[in-house]
């Protein structure tokens, strides 16, 4: 069952360059036009099905909020029909739905109202809203004396709390704190698992991979690509990689010297033919493989586990600052450890065309819930704070993680120093 649906839809907005334009063209005899034309949805249609997250990606400018906007009823679409079956809860801008004159506990009434609760089912609920939004006594004081980080708080725990078919979410959980995201993100999965249709706008692209279901790319207020959150992602981000690449380029500072070819002791070579890869092809990752700390190869593991990752690449044209790297990632699409040459302090000498480079990462893996984890390696010409990306294959090596002895808790265990336990005989 579909719970939103766009159909042709167009958003346009007049662009006036001084204020006075626009009563020069109401008043003109001939209606003379005085503005430009700034279309920031361009026909788009999309289905959003009962139960779905549904993540929305693009650059900023792209047309992300004025989509969530036309879907929630802020605005009105200039051409084209959207239909929505179902309550909907949306957290869009800072503030967004808050009467700032208002004390925080009158604005949650508010919000209920608008979605048609009644009072005393908006009580039923406060507790639970007062509980997550974790402000204290501020909840009586007026939204506009609340700090950017307080007005999320109360505006996702309203949002998530007051029974919502549909829960809309613009980037605002990028103002909170680390900890009141994280719970934001336990609160959408826990809503996901309840069948709530969740559209989920970010930049990202870990989250992503995470929770969605389907992706929608927008660029410019078109419609790029829709389809599966992943697939859809690694595209997204290799557009973004390759815009960087082609700007660095075109401010690259004068040529500098070559210096020695680095010699591999052995080269590996093999890429599954379904990866997908990007960069300006100046180097290519030639292959890589995942071994024991003996360099046997190994395509199944029981953590805790000493990891080799061996990568060959070999450069097209001159890489006068060759980093290479890698990035281990969970089925979930999480990246969850990661490092390259750089980082480790293992600089590598400028590469000429043709020279090939091999270096080995050894991890130490922690206790890992049975699961599967991908190795993508990467090879960029840079430094760590500046770098043009030369290749990455996504998930190019596929592990199994087999289940240990005992159980992991979460993704993985992280070693406990110590515990201590004061037991107090009962004083009757």
């Amino acid at each position: 069952m579909d719970v939103i649906e766009l159909s042709g839809v167009s958003k346009k907005y007049n662009l006036y360059d001084a204020p006075g334009d626009r009563l020069r063209e109401f008043f003109s005899p001939r209606r003379r036009q005085h503005h430009r034309e700034h279309w920031a949805i361009r026909d788009v249609s999309v289905t959003i099905r009962k139960g779905e997250t549904f993540c929305i990606v693009g650059e900023n400018g792209s047309g992300k909020s004025t989509l969530l906007k036309l879907m929630v009823g802020i605005l009105q679409p200039t051409s084209g029909a959207v239909e929505i079956r179902g309550r909907v809860t949306a957290l869009l801008e800072l503030g967004s739905g808050f009467n700032p004159e208002f004390t925080g506990r009158q604005n949650v009434f508010l919000n209920g109202a608008i979605l048609g609760l009644a009072s005393r089912e908006v009580s039923a609920k406060l507790d639970q809203i007062l509980e997550f939004a974790e402000i204290g006594a501020y909840i009586d004081q007026p939204v506009k004396t609340y700090s950017s980080g307080m007005v999320v708080r109360l505006a996702f725990a309203v949002a998530v709390h007051l029974d919502p078919d549909i829960l809309i979410v613009d980037e605002a959980l990028a103002v909170g704190d680390i900890y009141f995201r994280q719970r934001c993100m336990r609160k959408i999965h826990e809503l996901r698992s309840r069948g709530v249709t969740i559209v989920y706008v970010t930049h990202d692209v870990s989250d992503v991979k995470a929770l969605g279901d389907r992706t929608l790319w927008l660029n410019e207020g078109r419609v790029v690509e829709t389809g599966d959150a992943r697939e859809v992602a690694v595209k997204y981000l290799a557009a973004l990689v390759k815009k960087d690449s082609q700007q660095q380029r075109a401010e690259a500072a004068a040529p500098r010297g070559p210096g020695a070819a680095y010699q591999p002791e052995e080269v590996i070579v093999g890429i599954p033919a379904h990866s997908l890869r990007h960069g300006d092809g100046r180097a290519e990752i030639l292959g890589v493989r995942a071994c024991d700390d003996l360099g046997r190869v190994v395509d199944a593991i029981r953590t805790p586990f000493r990891l080799m990752v061996r990568v060959s690449a070999k450069a097209s044209e001159e890489v006068r600052f060759p980093i290479v790297g890698v990035q281990l990632r969970t089925d979930q699409g999480v990246d969850f450890a990661g490092t390259n040459t750089a980082r480790e302090d293992a600089a590598l000498p400028a590469m000429l065309e043709g020279d090939i480079c091999t270096v080995d990462f050894r991890f130490q893996l922690p206790e890992l819930a049975a699961s599967r984890i991908t190795v993508t390696p990467a090879i960029a010409d840079g430094t760590l704070l500046e770098f043009r990306l030369c290749d990455m294959v996504e998930d190019a090596v596929d592990i199994r993680v087999l289940r240990g002895e005992a159980p992991v808790y979460g993704c993985m265990r992280i070693p406990c120093i110590s515990v201590t336990a004061v037991r107090r005989p009962f004083q009757g």
